[in-house]
């Protein structure tokens, strides 16, 4: 009886097969989960990773809401032509507060990893009043109506705790500055010392141009800081891992 035949009684006997499955995969699993119990940790720390401000929190919801990740991916992989285009590849640990995470799984637009600081404000409004105007081949939609849609602290409080539930590490001064802070990131006349000394130098400005506080001042916000947390220039990955 040769190989072919032995397999065949695998094939024809459907008990046969599914034992034979659920043992493949169990090996497997333990292969791949095993070795996860033996380190301290799978995600090394990075200096200069904090949690989303309030405003940059709200603004990740309405990225969400848009379904702005089923577009653009934000994990850059650790291969030439990704890394000369879009910059340093992604890390582990620049996820690590996101639930759920918005690695995405295609690229109809760029990926937005690192786009944090590389275009103005401006050009992010126009970009997402008319993407046309400034990507002329662009096929995104408009997101004008986010500069005429107002938005308050009103349930940022309950948003943060929420985070801190799934493992954020919100403080409670975070938590219960959460409203202020959430005023003070777009009102660069406001006190914003706090803010700052609890989310590290989080960047504070009128990000849509205009005096009320809007959807596109959080989407902004939260485009903005994409990317910028590390200093790739002095990171070094872990020789140990």
């Amino acid at each position: 009886m040769s190989i072919f035949n032995k397999h065949k009684i695998i094939e024809t006997n459907a008990t046969l097969l599914l034992v034979c499955s659920l043992l493949v995969v169990t090996v497997g699993g333990i292969v791949e989960i095993a070795p996860l119990f033996y380190l301290e940790n799978t995600i090394e720390k990075v200096k200069g990773m904090r949690p989303y401000t309030p405003l940059e929190l709200k603004g990740r919801d309405l990225y969400m809401r848009e379904g702005c990740y089923t577009c653009h991916s934000q994990m850059i992989r650790p291969m030439r032509d990704e890394v000369e285009r879009y910059g340093h590849y992604s890390l582990a640990v620049e996820s690590i507060y996101d639930h759920p995470f918005q690695w995405g799984s295609k690229r109809t637009g760029p990926d937005l990893a690192r786009v944090g600081a590389r275009y103005s404000d401006e050009w992010h409004v126009d970009h997402l009043v008319d993407p046309r105007a400034v990507v002329p081949e662009s096929i995104m939609p408009k997101y004008g109506f986010m500069l005429d849609r107002k938005i308050n602290s009103d349930g940022i409080e309950a948003l943060v705790k929420t985070h801190r539930a799934v493992g954020v590490p919100y403080s409670d001064e975070m938590i219960e500055n959460a409203a202020l802070d959430f005023d003070a990131q777009a009102d660069p006349d406001s006190d914003y010392d706090g803010l700052q000394e609890r989310y590290g130098k989080a960047q504070v400005r009128n990000f849509d141009g205009q005096k009320a506080l809007t959807e596109m001042d959080a989407l902004i916000a939260y485009l903005q800081m994409l990317g910028t947390l590390v200093d790739f220039s002095t990171f070094e990955p872990d020789a140990s891992r």
